[in-house]
């Protein structure tokens, strides 16, 4: 069993191996990702530009990842704090985690939404609609 963060973590680990060969698929034919909101609406959605953000990350280009979606800073920083705990579970020296309390569940369930909103509004803003 593992904690919220740790499936976070998970997630970012593999967005973070699939950006260092995403140009090299792209390069060799593969047609990419597109995001489904924008392509159906024209309206960006709170995520665009996470996969360029994360390939700009795991090549160096931070000001790029920067521009693009600070969305990938947040979920770098948490790969980065929640590794140690993720791999000294799998290594069996950690306990499983605990569950959350309900007010704890919800405090982090509106710290999410926010997160989401203020990227979402970075997103609109980027793309001309504020």
């Amino acid at each position: 069993m593992y904690s919220v963060p740790e499936h976070i973590t998970m997630a970012g680990l593999g967005a973070g191996l699939v950006g260092s060969v995403y140009p090299i698929l792209t390069a060799h034919g593969w047609p990419g990702l597109s995001c489904p909101l924008r392509t159906l609406t024209g309206v960006p959605c709170p995520f665009c530009g996470l996969t360029t953000a994360t390939v700009a990350l795991t090549h160096g280009q931070w000001a790029t990842a920067a521009s693009t979606s600070p969305l990938a800073y947040l979920v770098a920083a948490l790969v980065v704090a929640t590794s140690p705990v993720l791999a000294a579970r799998l290594a069996g020296a950690a306990a499983p985690p605990r569950p959350w309390s309900e007010r704890a569940r919800r405090r982090t369930r509106n710290v999410v939404l926010v997160v989401v909103a203020m990227s979402w509004i970075f997103q609109l803003h980027r793309y001309g609609f504020l």
